[in-house]
């Protein structure tokens, strides 16, 4: 059978759908990702067929509107939204709407069994109701999404109402769950849950031999660097942590190194690489708390120092915290000596990393990728798989 997945165009959506599009593919099935111009690139590093819809946003100045307060960055307080949807909705709207009638014609010619969208992507179900075919919901963290459900029905109606739909189901027939049940949020369906298997894009995996000391790998992610280079928070977390007791790896892109600054001897710099890769040989995360990134360090076993300055961010790493994982640190209260402490603590306090254990073990019991593609194949034949709990 014919599978179509969507992201729009941000990299780490894309990559949270990379495992299963593979696994359909090695089972025989025909895949295809369709986004926007700007994340052809990386879909075609995925190795999977890819078609390329719509338009691109500007999405990085829509996220500048929403960052959290800070003193640091005189970022003001969000104005009250008088029972309007977040503006984080109104890009996911924005994007859908450059998307959609591309993804409709799409649909109609390649005529797919599926349509695998990550929660964020609203052209999906979309292109889905109008192929008359199940719309899978693949989430890359927490669903923070049916949080806001309420402002779906508003947001997506235009977009109905010009493809001939009266009636939109955003939640779909299915939502796939890497996201560990004990950081999850509570939902009123019974997710399909799926092993998470790390994908962070391309790149050769870095040598660094053994550690001799506690290695601490801090990385920013791919936004904050986009959204003002101030906030990119890398080579001042980096300089606050260096110590002859402790290991200090910076994993940064091309782009980002010149964004490091100074950073003292014994500080290496990683470019390039996938954390996936990487953050196996280390002992502690220290990041900016994307779903993405705080994944992989869980996969990984490692407890993690998060400075978020996003809301989706931040609400991520509430709930890592909730699970006696991670630390949590605003940007205002991370200066170097806060930032020392938490690592140490985290480095050397048992029941976190009892916890971070539980959570690692959590995510390899659950199903592989491969094992979920049954339960594709019996959705796409007319089974629901999505149901009230039990």
């Amino acid at each position: 059978m014919r599978v179509l997945f969507t992201a729009w165009a941000w990299p780490s959506h894309l990559y949270a759908m990379v495992p299963l599009a593979w696994a359909m593919r090695a089972a025989g099935h025909e895949v295809l990702v369709a986004c926007q111009p700007s994340l052809v690139p990386a879909a075609e590093r995925t190795g999977l067929p890819c078609a390329q819809v719509g338009a691109d946003v500007d999405s990085v100045d829509m996220v500048r509107g929403y960052a959290l307060p800070t003193r640091r960055f005189g970022t003001p307080a969000a104005t009250p939204s008088n029972g309007r949807a977040p503006r984080a909705l109104r890009m996911f709207q924005a994007n859908a709407e450059a998307m959609v009638d591309d993804l409709v014609r799409l649909v109609r010619e390649w005529r797919p069994a599926l349509v695998v969208h990550d929660p964020t992507a609203w052209a999906g179900p979309v292109a889905a109701a109008v192929a008359g075919v199940p719309a899978v919901r693949h989430l890359y963290g927490a669903d923070l999404v049916h949080r806001a459900r309420r402002f779906l029905p508003e947001l997506l109606a235009p977009m109905g109402e010009r493809h001939g739909l009266d009636d939109l189901d955003p939640m779909g027939a299915a939502t796939i769950d890497p996201f560990p049940s004990g950081v999850q949020v509570e939902v009123d369906y019974r997710p399909t849950p799926i092993r998470y298997v790390p994908y962070n894009g391309s790149g050769a995996a870095p040598f660094l031999g053994p550690a001799v000391k506690p290695r601490v790998c801090v990385t920013w992610g791919t936004t904050m660097a986009r959204v003002h280079a101030r906030r990119f928070l890398a080579g001042e977390v980096a300089r606050a942590l260096a110590a002859p007791d402790l290991e200090v790896v910076v994993a940064v892109t091309a782009a980002q190194r010149p964004l490091l600054g100074f950073l003292p001897d014994g500080v290496r710099v990683v470019e390039g690489a996938p954390l996936h890769a990487l953050l196996p040989s280390c002992d502690l995360l220290v990041a900016h708390g994307g779903a993405g990134t705080s994944l992989t360090g869980l996969a990984a076993g490692l407890p993690q120092l998060l400075v978020p300055q996003l809301p989706d961010h931040d609400a991520h790493a509430t709930r890592l915290v909730r699970a006696g994982v991670a630390a949590h640190l605003a940007p205002d209260d991370a200066g170097p000596a806060e930032l020392r402490e938490h690592a140490h603590r985290l480095l050397h306090d048992e029941r976190t990393k009892e916890a971070v254990l539980r959570l690692r073990q959590e995510i390899a019991d659950r199903p592989a990728p491969a094992a979920v593609v049954p339960l594709m194949e019996e959705l796409a034949a007319g089974r629901t798989l999505q149901t009230a709990p039990g």
